[in-house]
């Protein structure tokens, strides 16, 4: 017997993804970090706090795996030193659900007294948000209800964010032709490698 709740809890999800906004935000972040990771020789730099932050790391070794060098910041850990892997040609991008993350504003005011043309592209659910009005790029998870019968733990809201982030990636990849061959030589063991290999031969 179907379980309804589950079956409930599935489409509040799917709608959450669904009602994601489509602006040409996507096409202007992506066409930053080619242009700062590809073309100036940057590197991407994801930052969250909390499964936000989990989510930021998730997509960073995504791009990393697909082409464009990305890594993830802690912003409590930037305060103590790891701030120095900022560079004048990366850019940075933060996740933060509610857009007031302190740690995270902290982080953009630390940022910008090492590297004050640092640009910024954040994903939340509030546009009127000080993280928000921090960013170069504003993309918008549409603000969904968390599936968690509290309401409080992250749920929905990072299923959008990890939705928002595969997007960013797989829009990068064509972006700059990553192929079979380019993903093959970044994975030589698992399956995944050995797939990737076999389809590179095949070209």
């Amino acid at each position: 017997m179907v379980n309804k709740n589950i079956t409930s809890l599935l489409e509040q999800e799917a709608e959450a993804v669904r009602n994601i906004p489509v602006t040409s935000g996507y096409e202007e972040a992506v066409s930053l970090i080619v242009e700062h990771v590809h073309d100036l020789g940057g590197k991407l730099i994801m930052s969250g706090m909390g499964k936000a932050g989990q989510i930021a790391m998730n997509i960073a070794t995504t791009f990393s795996s697909t082409g464009t060098p990305a890594f993830f910041l802690h912003p409590s850990e930037a305060q103590h030193g790891d701030l120095g892997i900022i560079q004048h040609s990366d850019i940075m991008l933060l996740i933060s659900n509610s857009g007031k993350t302190r740690e995270l504003l902290e982080l953009v005011e630390l940022t910008r007294g090492l590297e004050p043309d640092m640009r910024f592209i954040v994903i939340t659910s509030d546009p009127d948000s000080p993280l928000a009005a921090e960013a170069d790029i504003c993309l918008l998870t549409g603000a969904p209800k968390e599936v968690c019968p509290l309401g409080l733990t992250p749920t929905t809201s990072t299923t959008v964010m990890t939705v928002i982030g595969d997007i960013l990636v797989v829009e990068t990849m064509k972006r700059i032709h990553f192929n079979s061959r380019d993903y093959a030589l970044r994975h030589h063991g698992g399956y995944l490698g050995s797939k990737s290999r076999e389809l590179s031969k095949n070209k």
